[in-house]
């Protein structure tokens, strides 16, 4: 018997080792990264406005992130600080708990001051959440 209860827990601190293992991973792909802003979005608009205001400083790189349901990106506009814009072609499915590519900053650090997007909800009567992260 006590064998079996030493290969019992010896088995489910090998899940809790694997489990940690891979949350550390994760964590470490997010290291650095910082929410600027979320929207919810539907199916019965075409285009969302995040604005960029709880996060102070610069941001070399953003990223989008889509929760709960599909969303059909076409483009993004990233407005700065300085009233200088950058248009993103996204043209791209995001599944819920996927990411888009990481999009360099034109001029290295900048200030951004709102995220524009045009899109397509995939959400059938229900919502999507559209969060962007930036890295410093």
């Amino acid at each position: 018997m006590n064998t079996r209860k030493f290969v019992g827990a010896a088995a489910l601190l090998l899940v809790f080792a694997t489990l940690f293992a891979v949350d550390s991973a994760q964590a470490g792909r997010l290291r650095g990264w910082e929410l600027i802003g979320q929207a919810t979005v539907s199916d019965a608009r075409d285009h969302d406005t995040i604005a960029v205001t709880g996060a102070q400083g610069t941001f070399k790189r953003v990223q989008v992130k889509v929760l709960e349901r599909p969303v059909q990106f076409r483009e993004m506009t990233i407005h700065f600080g300085n009233g200088a814009d950058q248009e993103v072609e996204l043209r791209e499915v995001i599944r819920p708990g996927h990411s888009s590519r990481v999009i360099d900053v034109d001029g290295g650090d900048r200030v951004i001051r709102s995220i524009e997007f045009r899109y397509d909800a995939q959400s059938h009567g229900h919502r999507a959440v559209v969060k962007v992260f930036g890295l410093n």
